[in-house]
């Protein structure tokens, strides 16, 4: 037998006692007040077309569409949204109800709901693994539940009723939290969080069923594949696996799968071939259909079962952005290379038992076992892929040292040891704290894998048989026996949680509640940590059925037990005894003051989007309203992943972007909804819809904080001292002296090279309150420059009050939960969110100051303002973050090239490296330069200029050999040119870990020609208006001649049109026309002749020309 806890059977009286022991421990005020029943949460995952039927639930299949809400937002008519904009919906809607003990639910969602009860959902998506692909962000969305009636047929106005929201996705990220917490209002709910998973193993049949690609469903697990079977090891990458896998069944090809960490799951049985029988490689001896090990990654499942590794790729859309899903590519690589580890270290037989991989220093440790004739012994050895290098790096001790009554000892050699062989079995290492950890029969730690410290609760006699981490300071171990022992980071005492009098105690009172989480046969699966907290997976009989239950495993309140059941005494006051019992906390209270805004530190971007209103006077949704619900939260995230643009105004908001130019209109979109004249009774109300930037401090620490290149986190811890009982006696009042020798703050750093803490101390006597005044700060000396949010340097911070650990307790809405231990993660590098900005609005106006004027282009774009070539160019940047909203002029330095441009938008090209160089550099002696410093005398010794806040501008060169050079117009405007300029602070700022790139287009107009055409330009212009002007002259001389050359063919035309007609005239008047036609002809010819012959003779005597007439 395998037990979670012990059968429950009739203890004796000194037992039964415990109970009732702890109920005497409660807090004083709970024994006024009136039994409040336990209410909680209750989240199902729909498709559009289940909302409002019962007892649905469907699966979150990622390769469903996304669906087109065309047709439904149209109908809005006057309404804020977009009728150009095409709003697509999720798959998925969140249906949300709620239980309190025996009470039905629909009585009780019904009650919380005429009360004022509304469910507020915050979903936080998972930062992508692939940050080469996706932006690293942590985002997060907050939404509220729209309430909708059952389509249960019910003869009353409301029977039952749900509140639905949208299951939004997001490309990148396959791991989703849902919060689920109260308004306020109505009963009180404890906050709970649920996750719901991408299941990428899933593929659609025909008539559309769902079936898992790594095998079938076994829908009637037999309890044999849980009754006593040993536990085993969940393996998993931490907040970064959808679905999670179990094997170790016996005899059995199936494993355990989950996409909702184990709130249900499906017994699977894979479609493997086992090795056939008679095999060289697999014997018949060795053969097994056990799955021996099983990992789950983000996209990928491996599974072991005998010698073969057998690995499933899951389809997810949305890390890939392709149907054909994840890409799935595994290989396998022998390494050492070449050589085996026993070839390396120069022995003849050995073999690895375990291996851990340390991703920051790309380091990969073995432990060894070794055999000798006389001997076996065990060493540490570290393996560098890179340079194949292999060395030993500790032997552990033969045997188990001796450590004579204390809680560790450090090896040193020269301690003594017990006849009880050290055997280990596996090694573990945790990334943040830089603690590895050595297990087997015993537990070693080390901070720098080399010194060991041996600790020494840890009984002998027993063996570790896994160990799980939860990453922020609390580690688990499970021995062969199936017992549960618990040891605080940075801390030696171990104490044991399963089988204990604590567990005893806190069973007892589960069956006094009769808890559906327990039961007198179990058998534990698996353990292990998720959100810091302890579950177990355990399978629970209830006669011949049985079922899995995750359950919390409340270590503190364990814990607590503990000490009260071995740390009480009797005291005689007066002539009675009285139970007392001694409070080993060297505090009594301990707070948080003066935390920073969590936003800067945790980087945490969030959404505020509550559904639209309903102004029917039920106030219930329908499917149309749900629609457009899900059309508004699809285009929230939508403008999210699409803001990257280059121009950046200071005073941009997610508002504007949503709702544009009609916010103007909210006045009068208010008016409709006033007077109920909204088309389908929905109103949009767009100040609601908001990014949240002003989140407050809780009481706290964040999960994890980034800091940038010098910069520093600070807050107060508060601790209050008092009498050190449980027991109710008059405040005790110490001096300054005694305050500050009864408390201590002790600081561990993972990486004091890299980060460094400052305590100041100060003491409060009125209060009898100690303030340790606490500074963080990175020290500028571990990291170079990276991209916002990419290859980030982990460590962390533990603070711990001396003595705490185990002994100090707080009482907290969730439960009991343990004091006087803080663990921070650290994140040094450049923090996500943040990105470098062209500040176009500053630069207009800087530049309009300097030169006296600005020049536009003819065509005007808001988005890219034009700049003149002649002018003096002073850019200006920003660094605006994302997650704050805060922007900030950029004071570092940075390096300005020209890495592509056109005459035109659609010419558009980019430049080489070495075009990039003779376009960009001050030291190119090409012709090349398209600009230059204004100033001169800047510095030259290096490839590129370096430019800052305080450059004096720039000047355009366009010289001969650069692209912009002799641009010819097309059109009556002056010649243009669009560059293509980047930006980069990389190698040239010290003041940030950021490595800010920017890439943008730059506007340049007014561009000269070049002197060869601008030479021939004007003597073409003066050619022709010379001749122009030649023409003209030549045109007034020859004038004349020509009216009269035109006049005489325009007389002989007339006389051959009009002869003809005189023979059919009258006789009479023909002789008179003749006549007078004759004398006027003989007139003309004389005088024509007189002029001719005037002519001929010019010099004539006059009276020659009298005689001739």
């Amino acid at each position: 037998m395998y037990p979670a806890g012990p059968a429950w059977r009739q203890c004796q009286m000194l037992r039964a006692l415990w109970p009732l022991l702890a109920v005497l421990l409660a807090p004083w005020r709970l024994w006024a007040e009136e039994y409040i029943p336990e209410c909680t949460w209750q989240v199902f995952l729909v498709k559009f077309n289940n909302v409002g039927k019962d007892d649905v639930s469907d699966r979150f299949f990622d390769p469903e569409p996304r669906r087109k809400l065309d047709s439904v937002f149209n109908r809005l008519g006057d309404s804020p949204t977009d009728h150009i904009e095409k709003y697509l919906g999720f798959p998925y809607y969140l249906k949300i109800n709620y239980s309190c003990g025996p009470e039905s639910s629909e009585a009780q969602v019904r009650k919380g709901y005429l009360t004022g009860l509304k469910p507020v959902v915050l979903v936080t998506f998972q930062s992508p693994v692939n940050f080469h692909r996706w932006r690293v962000e942590q985002l997060q969305i907050e939404m509220e539940g729209a309430p909708v009636r059952s389509k249960k047929p019910c003869d009353a106005e409301l029977c039952a009723m749900s509140w639905y929201m949208p299951m939004p996705m997001k490309n990148g990220s396959v791991v989703m939290q849902v919060d689920v917490s109260s308004n306020g209002l109505g009963p009180f709910i404890q906050s709970k969080r649920f996750y719901v998973n991408i299941n990428g193993f899933l593929w659609r049949q025909q008539g559309n069923t769902l079936q898992f690609s790594v095998g079938n469903e076994i829908f009637n697990p037999k309890p044999r594949y849980f009754v006593n079977i040993p536990s085993r090891p969940l393996w998993h990458t931490v907040n970064q696996a959808p679905v999670l896998i179990l094997g170790g069944i016996p005899d059995e090809k199936s494993i355990l799968l989950t996409d909702t960490s184990f709130k249900d799951s499906v017994l699977l049985e894979l479609n493997l071939d086992v090795c056939w029988e008679g095999s060289s490689y697999c014997p018949q001896a060795r053969l097994t259909t056990t799955i021996c090990d099983a990992i789950a990654t983000e996209t990928m499942l491996f599974i072991r079962q005998n010698q073969m590794v057998y690995s499933f790729t899951g389809t997810y859309i949305t890390l890939h952005e392709s149907n054909r899903g994840s890409d799935g590519r595994v290989s396998f690589e022998l390494l050492p290379r070449q050589r085996s580890v026993c070839q390396e270290i120069q022995v003849i037989n050995c073999s690895i038992i375990w291996a851990v991989f340390i991703a920051d220093d790309f380091d990969l440790l073995l432990l060894v076992e070794f055999e000798d004739p006389t001997r076996k012994y065990f060493q540490v050895v570290s393996y560098d892929p890179v340079r194949n290098d292999l060395h030993v790096l500790y032997t552990t001790p033969e045997f188990i040292p001796d450590a004579q009554g204390l809680e560790f000892l450090v090896i040193m050699g020269t301690e003594s040891y017990t006849n009880v062989p050290m055997v280990p079995k596996g090694m573990f290492y945790n990334q943040h704290s830089n603690l590895l950890y050595i297990w087997g029969n015993f537990l070693l730690q080390s901070y720098n894998n080399e010194n060991f410290i041996y600790l020494a609760d840890f009984p002998k006699e027993h063996s570790i048989k896994y160990l799980v981490n939860s990453f922020r300071g609390d580690m688990a171990m499970v021995t062969e026996t199936e017992e549960i022992w618990y040891l605080q980071e940075g801390s030696y005492r171990m104490y044991k949680l399963f089988p204990s009098m604590g567990w005893e105690t806190h069973v007892s009172l589960q069956a006094m509640q009769q808890s559906p989480a327990y039961a007198p046969n179990e058998t534990m699966v698996t353990l292990f940590y998720e959100d810091n907290k302890l579950y177990q997976l355990v399978y629970l009989m209830n006669g011949q059925q049985g079922h899995l239950v995750k359950r919390h495993v409340p270590v503190a309140q364990l814990l607590r037990y503990q000490q009260v059941a071995s740390h009480h005494y009797l005291e005689r006051k007066g002539g009675y005894l009285t139970l007392s019992f001694r409070n080993f906390c060297p505090f009594t209270a301990m707070h948080l003051w003066d935390l920073p805004k969590p936003q800067m530190y945790s980087r945490q971007e969030r959404y505020r989007a509550p559904p639209p209103r309903i102004l029917d006077s039920s106030g219930f949704h329908d499917e149309n309203s749900l629609a457009v619900y899900q059309g508004l939260i699809h285009y929230v995230l939508y403008l999210h992943s699409q803001y990257h643009k280059p121009y950046v105004d200071r005073e941009q908001e997610f508002i504007g972007r949503m709702w544009k130019d009609k916010r103007q209109y909210k006045d009068y979109y208010f008016y409709l909804a006033s007077n109920f004249q909204t088309p389908g009774n929905i109103y949009i109300d767009m100040a609601s819809y908001e990014k949240v930037y002003d989140l407050k401090a809780q009481s706290d620490l964040p999960e994890r904080i980034y800091l940038d290149k010098g910069a520093s986190y600070v807050f107060t811890v508060v601790l209050r001292v008092e009498k050190h009982s449980l027991e109710l006696s008059p405040e005790l009042v110490f001096t300054g002296e005694e305050l500050r020798s009864k408390v201590y703050l002790g600081v561990m750093l993972a990486d004091p090279d890299c980060i460094e803490a400052e305590v100041k101390q100060k003491v409060v006597i009125s209060r009898n309150t100690v303030l340790f005044r606490v500074t963080l700060r990175d020290k500028s000396a571990c990291f170079d420059q990276g991209l916002s949010g990419h290859h980030l340097m982990e460590t962390s911070i533990v603070l711990k009050v001396a003595g705490s650990a185990g002994h100090c307790f707080q009482n907290t809405h969730q439960g009991l939960r343990m004091q006087g231990n803080l663990m921070i993660t650290v994140l040094l590098g450049c923090p996500p969110g943040k990105r470098l900005a062209f500040d176009v609005n500053h630069t207009v106006h800087y530049n309009r100051l300097q030169n006296k004027h600005y020049f536009d282009c003819d065509k005007v774009d808001p988005e890219m303002p034009c700049f003149l070539y002649r002018d003096v160019f002073y850019p200006f940047f920003l660094i605006q973050d994302l997650v704050t909203g805060d922007s900030g002029s950029f004071q570092g330095s940075y390096v300005l090239k020209v890495v592509g441009g056109g005459p035109t938008l659609d010419t558009l090209r980019e430049y080489s490296e070495e075009e990039v160089y003779h376009f960009n550099s001050p030291l190119d002696r090409t012709e090349s330069l398209i600009w230059t410093t204004k100033n001169t005398t800047a510095p030259t010794d290096s490839a590129f200029t370096i430019m800052s806040n305080q450059s004096v501008g720039i000047r355009w060169l366009c010289l001969e050999n650069s692209p912009c050079y002799d641009i010819i117009p097309h059109t009556f405007t002056s010649p243009e040119f669009f560059f293509k300029v980047l930006v980069s602070n990389r190698d040239v700022d010290r003041s940030t870990y950021c490595d800010y790139q920017l890439i943008f287009l730059l506007h340049i107009h007014g561009l000269p020609l070049s002197p060869k055409r601008a030479l021939l330009i004007v003597t073409v212009s003066c050619c022709v208006f010379i001749g122009l002007v030649i023409l003209y002259i030549i045109f007034c001389f020859l004038l004349p001649y020509l009216v009269n050359v035109w006049n005489r063919f325009r007389n002989r035309f007339r006389r051959s049109t009009s002869e003809p007609s005189s023979s059919y005239s009258d006789p009479s008047r023909i002789f008179s026309r003749a006549s007078k036609t004759k004398s006027t002809a003989s007139s003309r010819v004389a005088l024509h002749g007189s002029s001719k012959v005037a002519e001929a003779r010019p010099h004539a005597p006059e009276g020659n020309l009298k005689k001739e007439k």
